[in-house]
């Protein structure tokens, strides 16, 4: 009975070394005989092993180069089709084209394809995934993880012969050389392994499937929360209620003693429209509580402040009503405006009025903005109309800018204060800007300045012209009518 002779097939020539230099001289060695197609096995990186073995830079870089360039056109071009050609979109007043607003999703695609092309990259080149490696069938390269350092010479290289690299590796000085033969267990994939793969390929379409059949099916049922704390987050709004504060409110107030920034610098007066020097001589209880309320962040202060203007308001009021005469104002209100009126601050002053005041008072200052005009068509029982602001109750000889200040800072009757919306600064322009409106209505010549007093003349004269034609014409006008009904 003869034998079957099993050729077995040859992947290359090992030789083992028991020193770092010995490898690399032997890798030197290899390289300088042109052999091109090998490989070092250490148990620890080796600093000069690629140069030695004359390994060239790998194309990695390269394939994510051309990778990460791909995710930036993909991304640009996907964009320009999206936001500029299928389907236009103004978002922030934006261009439907433009490139700066669409970098940051171009960099996030360039990073995520350069990292698929680094990590796919690196699998192609170093022939990944690869099972098992001839070099296990020699039982002594388990020591390539401990103390042994191997030099493997592949056999597809073209200059490979067998008894020329066993000649050459003993040159070396290696003491164990051994030929790398194909392993002789099983080539065949177990059938448990396509069984595996295939109910794992199966698992992972059920949650595509629940997810595509949850978008086109309705359900009575509650929606389940995968993160309960992130669909009912703890945190409260402004105005809720909370019981992790004594006094329940969600909202907290700054802490006593807190100073704006570039409000450091601001003096009493200015920030409460009070003389606090002169008030000093007559109340000096009161200038204890100005401090606490603003130079403390007293809340309570604050209330008192607030409570003692407007009873103060209120008395004013009733005793102006009974006998205008007597009426006087005792807090020393700040005279004039502490801020350097110029076109600036105007232009400042009729921008925060718009915003805020208009609403109420009307661009022009006579009390009829759009809230009131809604206000007087509904008949709003407990409406309060806003006053004129060219009424002579406010002009600046008896409302003095302090006390104009103070009641758009603390509010007035039905009209809330606005010390929490309107920067300090801002709050004298309005102040100002109010002002200018009362002069523009009731202005003598007197303050026209020399140089413009011709102009404004001639201006008047016009109009007082226009105004003489427009009622001879309307004299004459109705004249003709009654001829014509005799």
């Amino acid at each position: 009975m003869s034998e079957t002779k099993i050729e077995t097939t040859v992947h290359g020539m090992m030789a083992e070394f028991t020193t770092v230099d010995s490898l690399l001289s032997a890798c030197r060695r290899i390289r300088d005989a042109g052999y091109t197609k090998t490989d070092a096995y250490t148990p620890f990186p080796v600093h000069g092993i690629d140069k030695a073995l004359g390994i060239k830079p790998t194309a990695l870089p390269w394939i994510c180069l051309i990778a990460g360039a791909t995710g930036t056109c993909i991304a640009l071009a996907m964009q320009i089709w999206m936001n500029s050609i299928d389907y236009k979109y103004i978002i922030s007043g934006k261009p439907y084209l433009s490139l700066p607003a669409f970098i940051p999703v171009a960099f996030e695609l360039t990073i995520l394809l350069a990292s698929f092309g680094a990590f796919f990259g690196m699998w192609a080149l170093n022939g990944l995934p690869k099972f098992s490696n001839p070099m296990f069938t020699d039982p002594r390269f388990d020591r390539a993880t401990d103390d042994r350092f191997f030099l493997y010479v592949d056999a597809s290289d073209e200059r490979y012969d067998a008894n020329g690299v066993r000649n050459l590796l003993a040159d070396t000085g290696s003491d164990y050389i051994n030929e790398v033969v194909e392993d002789d267990s099983p080539k065949e994939v177990p059938k448990p392994v396509f069984l595996i793969w295939g109910l794992s390929v199966a698992a992972s379409l059920v949650p595509l499937i629940c997810i595509l059949t949850m978008r086109v099916t309705n359900s009575s049922k509650p929606r389940f929360h995968i993160f309960f704390d992130m669909d009912f987050s703890p945190s409260k709004d402004a105005q809720q209620v909370t019981s992790l504060f004594a006094d329940n409110r969600a909202m907290r107030s700054d802490v006593p003693g807190t100073v704006a920034r570039g409000q450091m610098e601001e003096s009493l007066d200015m920030l409460t429209g009070i003389d606090v020097e002169a008030l000093t001589l007559s109340d000096p209880p009161r200038v204890e509580r100005l401090v606490r309320a603003y130079m403390q962040a007293d809340d309570e202060a604050k209330a008192e402040e607030k409570e003692a203007i407007e009873a103060e308001e209120k008395v004013a009021g009733e005793a102006a009503e009974a006998a205008p005469a007597s009426v006087m104002d005792t807090t020393p209100w700040v005279a004039k405006n502490p801020l350097t009126v110029d076109a600036e601050l105007l232009a400042q002053g009729q921008q925060q009025f718009a915003i805020y005041c208009s609403v109420c008072h009307g661009m022009d200052g006579y009390g009829n903005g759009l809230v009131n005009q809604r206000a007087q068509s509904i008949n709003a029982p407990t409406w309060v109309p806003p006053a004129s602001m060219h009424q002579e109750t406010l002009y600046a000889d008896k409302y003095p800018d302090g006390k104009l200040f103070s009641t758009i800072s603390n509010g007035i009757r039905k009209m809330p204060g606005y010390a929490g919306q309107i920067k300090l600064k801002d709050r004298w322009a309005i102040v100002a800007y109010v002002r200018a409106l009362q002069k523009s209505q009731n202005a003598s010549l007197d303050l026209v300045p020399e140089s413009e007093k011709a102009a404004v003349e001639s201006a008047v004269a016009e109009v007082k012209a226009e105004l003489k034609r427009q009622a001879e014409a309307a004299e004459k006008a109705a004249a003709a009518r009654k001829q014509a009904q005799q």
